[in-house]
């Protein structure tokens, strides 16, 4: 547990293992008004989940996971197309820098083909 400090009664930080203090623990979100936990509206992505005649009912918490999930892998997809848009010294995407993320990321190995 965190020591006392020199005396004043505060918490100290706690050290890492090199003697550099760690990290603050992650904080929980806090309710500010207008904002949003999902970028993606959530009545789209559930209309979407439903047009899957396997899926017959989908929870609002799974609903949010998958906008989540979606809104990171936009997010992590786009920002490789970037990098290969920076390699051309362009600042605009094209649909070659997908193609080009797609084909150098193992991970996008599923989306091959897709963009024909």
């Amino acid at each position: 547990m965190a020591a006392a400090a020199a005396g004043n009664g505060t918490p100290r930080e706690e050290e890492g293992p090199s003697g550099e203090a760690a990290a603050p623990p992650p904080q929980a979100p806090t309710s500010v008004p207008g904002a949003r936990l999902s970028r993606l509206p959530l009545a789209r992505v559930k209309a979407l989940v439903k047009a899957d005649p396997d899926v017959t009912l989908a929870g609002q918490e799974a609903i949010f996971i998958l906008a989540r999930a979606a809104e990171l892998f936009v997010e992590t997809i786009a920002k490789d197309a970037y990098c290969c848009a920076q390699q051309g010294k362009r600042k605009t995407l094209q649909r070659r820098d997908l193609d080009n993320a797609i084909e150098a990321v193992d991970e996008f190995a599923f989306l091959e083909g897709t963009l024909d």
